[in-house]
């Protein structure tokens, strides 16, 4: 029960805490650009997108909930600029792990470390609540 509870986390997780992903503020904020962009296209092995009715293809979820997830492959297919939107590896969201504060300067995720060392224009507070909403839902 832990390990199926700790995947579909890390499922969540990684879809919305990537490197290249999109948040915005309620005047700038767009349905499909926050569809698409924030949220990701998590390439898995075959054997991973049937056991998890390819969620991976979370963009296009987000995009259109109503598409069956036996269906979601065939919109990729159907339409192949969307599998380069947001797409991660396995391998690459390892890295995500590390994605904690918005830096609203830089419009991008970035790790405690590199608020630490400056490296970024942050203000740890409010890139923390954006974080925290974020995991969340509020």
């Amino acid at each position: 029960m832990v390990l199926a509870a700790s995947i579909g986390v890390w499922l969540f997780y990684v879809q919305h805490q990537f490197e290249d992903t999109s948040w915005s503020h309620d005047g700038t904020w767009s349905f499909h650009e926050a569809a698409l962009h924030g949220s990701s296209y998590y390439h898995l092995p075959g054997v991973l997108r049937w056991f998890t009715a390819n969620i991976g293809v979370h963009h296009i979820h987000h995009l259109c909930s109503r598409i069956p997830c036996y269906r979601l492959p065939d919109v990729l297919r159907d339409h192949p600029q969307l599998a380069s939107i947001g797409r991660i590896t396995l391998l690459q969201s390892l890295q995500c792990v590390r994605m904690a504060l918005w830096d609203e300067k830089g419009q991008r995720l970035v790790s405690f470390g590199e608020a630490r060392v400056g490296t970024s224009d942050l203000s740890p507070m409010v890139s923390f609540q954006h974080a925290v909403r974020s995991v969340s839902g509020k």
